[in-house]
């Protein structure tokens, strides 16, 4: 196959366009019926490469990448077999319809690192509405930066334009990538629908395990960062400066602590360093999306971890700030109510055993749901079972401030909490109810987390145990814990008698 090479003025190796023999005229055949649609399309590709290859700007001067390394097919382990079918639909797809096709980041760097990837990203220099038009089965999301995600049953393969650099603000403020791009005051990017090449795409990558390209059109990785050699080493880095990267999007320094701990990378120094000063930051995202964080960090089967290095850089407290003044101390029941809980889910998860973020959101927020119905009860005089309640719309309500909590699972969160109360009646009926309630066993696997955490509560404890044999031998909660009746069977209460209606005789009538 034969290329030819247009250099660009200044002579940057970057700049070189390869124009592969045939295919552009391919593509115009094929698409030489369809209205002279196909041909606009392809000649506007072409004008736009020659305009990038031969622009006099020199682009690759202020670059934060080193020179690209292309990896052949004979020398990485990723193979067509790794990849979902579906994401080789769209690959092929978007290929045959004369755009660039991507897999790329952290479906390329797991199968580097031996790892099943869950999901599949592609990237492409085809806009979204192009994407769209090729794809029925294809919606279009996101307002900070649009993508396209193909659907395909459960499997959805999500495909994003490459992503380019933003106009400085000196050059041109009314250019129309400023038009399309804007920071707010902490320097955070809200708007980011800026289209660019495939260089200006990896600069703009996070890390640089997750700058890596495998093209469908040859079988290569394409490592603009050096990632595959910082994944040989063990070492997590961000492109760029560090700060500039987080404040840009500060939810990077959680993905920083999901990477190291999930792939078992150390994070680089200066990656670390800054994560401390720079946590407050989390603030400003929207709720919604730290929630989605919240399941990646903790219901993947790295929480224990992923909860020690979070607070040890100042990052947990952010996402639940009401549980600051609990956690000073490593050996207060709170931080080991919590460690036990997350040690107990990754357990669970090892095991493939269900796992559901409720339970945890009920741990999370024991502490200050105790706090707030104590004041509720001191100062409102309510009775428990009441302060319970609006104690948990309380925190709920607070912490969704935060970490949004969608009602699916601070609703089962309530009924665990509202059953620890019910669970100190341990005979009769109300007992038998609460065994068979249909949030007994977590309520169960609660109290028992609790006796745990506060070995002191000789009650708790007993509590505990009571209900870890009662399952087994419900009869118990019919005698109570000695064993004899509680009390004697209540006597049917008979009615009134009734008086017998006078006859007309006694009233001395003939």
């Amino acid at each position: 196959m034969r290329y030819w090479p247009l250099r660009c003025k200044n002579g940057a190796k970057s700049g070189t366009l390869r124009l592969l023999n045939g295919t552009i005229c391919d593509q115009l055949r094929r698409n030489n019926n369809n209205n002279g649609k196909g041909e606009t399309t392809i000649i506007k590709r072409i004008k736009e490469l020659a305009k990038r290859a031969f622009s006099s700007k020199d682009t690759t001067s202020n670059s934060r990448l080193p020179a690209l390394k292309v990896i052949p097919r004979d020398k990485h382990p990723v193979s067509r077999n790794d990849i979902s079918k579906n994401a080789l639909k769209v690959l092929y797809r978007l290929h045959n319809s004369g755009f660039d096709a991507y897999l790329v980041g952290g479906c390329v760097r797991d199968i580097l690192l031996g790892i099943q990837p869950k999901d599949f990203d592609v990237t492409t220099n085809a806009t979204p509405e192009q994407v769209k038009s090729l794809f029925r089965n294809c919606r279009l999301i996101g307002r900070r930066f649009r993508l396209a995600h193909v659907v395909f049953g459960k499997e959805i393969i999500e495909v994003a334009t490459f992503r380019g650099h933003h106009a400085d603000d000196t050059d041109s403020k009314n250019s129309k990538k400023n038009q399309h791009a804007h920071s707010d005051e902490h320097g955070q990017l809200v708007r980011d629908n800026v289209y660019g090449t495939i260089e200006e795409d990896a600069e703009r990558r996070d890390f640089t395990a997750n700058a890596l390209y495998y093209n469908i059109a040859d079988f290569a990785i394409y490592d603009f960062a050096n990632g595959v050699e910082d994944i040989n080493k063990g070492v997590l880095r961000l492109i760029g400066d560090a700060e500039t990267r987080y404040r840009e999007d500060p939810v990077r320094m959680l993905r920083a602590v999901r990477f190291a701990t999930k792939l078992n990378m150390q994070l680089d120094t200066a990656v670390r360093d800054p994560i401390t000063e720079l946590a407050s930051l989390l603030a400003n995202i929207p709720p919604a999306r730290l929630f989605d964080e919240f399941l990646k960090m903790f219901m993947s089967g790295k929480a224990t971890a992923n909860f020690s290095m979070m607070m040890e850089l100042g990052l947990f407290q952010q996402l639940f700030p009401m549980l600051k003044g609990h956690l000073s101390d490593a050996q207060s029941p709170a931080y080991q109510m919590l460690l036990k809980a997350f040690k107990d889910t990754d357990k669970r998860i090892a095991e493939d055993k269900r796992v559901t973020p409720a339970y945890l959101v009920a741990v999370l927020l024991w502490w200050p749901l105790l706090a707030r119905k104590e004041q509720l009860e001191n100062e409102g005089g309510l009775p428990p079972m009441d302060a319970i309640n609006i104690a948990a719309a309380d925190v709920v309500h607070r912490q969704s401030q935060r970490v949004s909590i969608p009602k699916r699972f601070s609703l089962p969160a309530r009924e665990i909490w509202q059953l620890q109360r019910r669970l100190q009646v341990t005979k009769g009926g109300r007992a038998m109810k609460a065994l068979e309630h249909k949030r007994f066993r977590a309520a169960y696997d609660f109290m028992l987390l609790r006796s745990h955490a506060e070995p002191e509560d000789k009650k708790l404890v007993e509590l505990a145990q009571f209900w870890t044999e009662a399952q087994n031998n419900p009869t118990k909660l019919k005698t109570g814990k000695s064993g004899a009746p509680t009390r004697k069977p209540r006597r049917r209460r008979r009615g009134p008698r009734k008086k017998k209606p006078q006859s007309n005789s006694d009233n001395g009538s003939a």
